[in-house]
């Protein structure tokens, strides 16, 4: 933020009784405000819906690769490289192939 003012708006969302009361009360234990709980609940759902679209779209790219070239590494290979982890003759990663 370098410092700067950010601006901020107020947005509503409607809570059943039984939610409102939840927050509240993990606010009072955790010494925070109801306000500084729904911020931070709504970043980090953000953040981590962000990170699961950004592997869904990484993933179709892979597979629109694979189907555009036939490229792949079979599942016997993966499990043969995972299984030598740790071990004097660790396997390097296998390599793509048709």
């Amino acid at each position: 933020m370098n410092g700067q003012a950010v601006a901020a708006k107020t947005v509503s969302a409607k809570l059943h009784n039984a939610m409102r009361d939840r927050i509240k009360h993990l606010a009072g234990v955790q010494h925070r405000t109801t306000h500084w709980i729904m911020r931070e609940v709504i970043a980090q759902y953000v953040d981590r819906e962000e990170k699961r679209e950004a592997f869904r779209q990484s993933t179709l790219a892979a597979w629109q690769e694979h189907q555009e070239t036939g490229m792949h590494v079979t599942g016997d290979e993966v499990e043969a490289w995972l299984a030598s982890w740790g071990a004097d003759n660790e396997l390097p990663a296998p390599k793509c192939h048709k």
